[in-house]
């Protein structure tokens, strides 16, 4: 999936970069693995729930360095 570029004059607006992270969040989840629902999640690990986060950002810094090298 390809998220928007965004800038400081143009940026998204809270409730669609919301969106975005959530949509992420759930693809990330599935393919990691994850049993990631809407909703509740406790019964996760720890461990997963930071796998997720952890490759998210990984995912979001290497847009931005893409972004910065191709623009």
């Amino acid at each position: 999936m390809n998220y928007s570029k965004t800038n400081v004059m143009s940026g998204p607006s809270k409730g669609q970069g919301k969106a975005a992270l959530n949509n992420m969040k759930y693809e990330v989840a599935n393919e990691l693995g994850v049993n990631l629902k809407q909703g509740y999640n406790g019964d996760i690990t720890s461990k997963e729930a930071g796998y997720v986060g952890g490759y998210m950002v990984k995912r979001m810094i290497d847009q931005v360095e893409s972004q910065h090298s191709n623009g």
